[in-house]
């Protein structure tokens, strides 16, 4: 298969980034990353202390924003740059630029690579409808809040886990209530239950790619 695409939907904190990741590496495809695009765009709003609670001043930066990269860094993780992006994700206006980024992004990198693979929550019902291949990682909030709680601590953030689980449960709840591409799982997606060790997701991943050779 060449110019195929993988599309790698789940809740936050699902390990969607691992997966592909995983993926990605195994066979050889590009990366993309959905959330960095929208983290990128937050990071912005924090430095410029853009109100984004204003529809004109987000159409004014996005008018001023030619391409976003697609790379990841950790000082996008931070959990602020994370409550910032949960806010304008839900705005139309930004999921729009998003995916016309995106959309740019990989027909770029298909003439590079001979698939990509691309997580988020509205890849394979969404952005990307016709992907060769769709996934939809479930894991239970709970699991979600202990591993983020983790995550924060290694990188020397304070972190308090039932705090972490509430704004899970609620970042849950806004995504699949919003008007504007709810997460939802999209029709041909195969579920990979992403709660225990990640040799036994290796297995599910491998399954449900079998006809990539």
């Amino acid at each position: 298969m060449n110019n195929f695409i993988i599309a790698v939907d789940g809740p936050a904190g699902s390990g969607k980034q691992r997966i592909s990741k995983y993926i990605a590496k195994k066979y050889n495809l590009f990366h993309l990353d959905s959330g960095v695009l929208y983290r990128r765009m937050a990071s912005t709003i924090l430095k410029q202390k853009i109100d984004y609670n204003n529809q004109f001043n987000i159409k004014r930066l996005i008018d001023e924003i030619i391409y976003l990269s697609p790379r990841n860094h950790k000082s996008l993780r931070t959990e602020n740059i994370g409550n910032i992006t949960s806010k304008i994700a839900i705005t139309p206006l930004v999921r729009k630029f998003v995916n016309n980024q995106q959309k740019i992004i990989v027909k770029e990198m298909l003439k590079l690579y001979i698939g990509c693979v691309i997580d988020g929550r509205d890849i394979g019902s969404k952005v990307f409808r016709d992907a060769k291949i769709k996934l939809f990682i479930e894991v239970p909030a709970e699991i979600r809040a202990k591993r983020r709680h983790k995550q924060l601590i290694a990188l020397g953030e304070k972190s308090i886990y039932g705090q972490i689980l509430k704004e899970i449960n609620l970042r849950d709840k806004t995504d699949k209530r919003r008007k504007e591409s709810p997460l939802i799982k999209p029709a041909r997606a195969i579920i990979i239950d992403n709660s225990n060790n990640f040799q036994k997701t290796i297995i599910q991943i491998k399954k449900a790619l079998i006809e990539i050779k």
